[in-house]
């Protein structure tokens, strides 16, 4: 018996992300040696939305029909203004509410995992998306469990996966929990994929938020990022800000989803990055431009932030 898959195809989808997920699971079934297809791949929009019966050789089907799933496949978008999509998008919210009710397990790929927690079915659950949306994704749900690091998350019947190819391993998995891991493995060597890649971490970009009206948390900012290979202690760009210590972390982090300690580490890890991507500096040259004192709490931060040591990463992304 063929499993039922839906795959939902919002306002503001992105189209790679759909193309790859349907290219996957019809090569599952292409692989199959049973006498029916491992899965039936349905596609889902509103009713509103419809405007033609056939999506790449797929029937669209509205969601206001009464038909259960056994798996919800959730796809990347193209926006970078998730309130404006979830808006858009709304009428999925008490659909996939009622399938998951009804026993289907959702997946939600890349930016995806927005609409997904918009459900509230990822309130403490563990999720993860693509590592450049973490900060906002955490200032939107902070009561989903969110592992900005990993390329993939299982918490019982949901699943998320971070961005770019990070879709394929957790497809890859889907494929691997339905079908068994012969024709998973299959679909790793067809597709190109390295199994062993467990963290996203190290493709991340520290995208500072500069979008508010805070002055004082913007005043603070231009502090770090502009003298943040000098910093001894925060308290010495701090000390002139008219607020208290306490009132301006609160601040900082409400706006920018961070406390200022962590967004000084951000700023040296990424300049960091640039250094060993770019120059010939010595590891101890780089240390000393970022404001580290102590190599020992440099690795470390640098491992926590990128998940791969800082010549692991020079290796990897060195521009020849």
């Amino acid at each position: 018996m063929s499993r039922k898959v839906g795959l939902i195809v919002p306002h503001d989808y992105k189209l790679l992300s759909i193309a790859a997920i349907l290219e996957v699971f019809e090569t599952a079934n292409k692989l199959s040696r049973e006498s029916h297809k491992p899965f039936d791949i349905m596609l889902f929009q509103s009713a509103e939305q419809i405007d033609e019966k056939d999506f790449f050789g797929h029937k669209i089907n509205p969601i206001e029909n009464s038909m259960v799933l056994d798996l919800i496949l959730i796809p990347a978008f193209t926006t970078d203004n998730m309130n404006e999509m979830i808006a858009k998008n709304r009428k999925f919210i008490p659909w996939l509410q009622k399938q998951h009710k009804a026993g289907a397990e959702l997946a939600s790929f890349c930016t995806g995992a927005f609409l997904f927690a918009a459900s509230g079915l990822l309130n403490e659950k563990l999720a993860t998306t693509h590592v450049d949306a973490c900060s906002a994704f955490t200032k939107a749900f902070p009561m989903v469990k969110l592992k900005p690091e990993e390329t993939l998350t299982a918490d019982g019947s949901l699943y998320t996966s971070g961005g770019s190819t990070s879709t394929f391993h957790l497809l890859i998995l889907l494929v691997q929990k339905f079908c068994g891991n012969e024709i998973a493995v299959q679909i790793a060597k067809i597709f190109s994929i390295d199994l062993n890649r467990y963290k996203q971490s190290y493709f991340s970009t520290f995208r500072p938020n500069h979008l508010h009206n805070d002055a004082l948390v913007a005043q603070l900012q231009q502090k770090i990022e502009s003298q943040y290979h000098s910093i001894e202690k925060l308290e010495e760009i701090t000390k002139d800000i008219p607020t208290s210590s306490r009132n301006m972390t609160r601040r900082f982090k409400q706006v920018t989803g961070i406390p200022p300690i962590e967004y000084l580490q951000n700023i040296r890890v990424e300049s960091s990055k640039r250094y060993l991507e770019q120059t010939q500096l010595s590891i101890s040259e780089i240390i000393e431009k970022t404001g580290y004192t102590d190599p020992k709490a440099f690795r470390k931060v640098f491992y926590k932030m990128v998940g791969m040591k800082p010549i692991e990463y020079r290796e990897k992304f060195r521009v020849q």
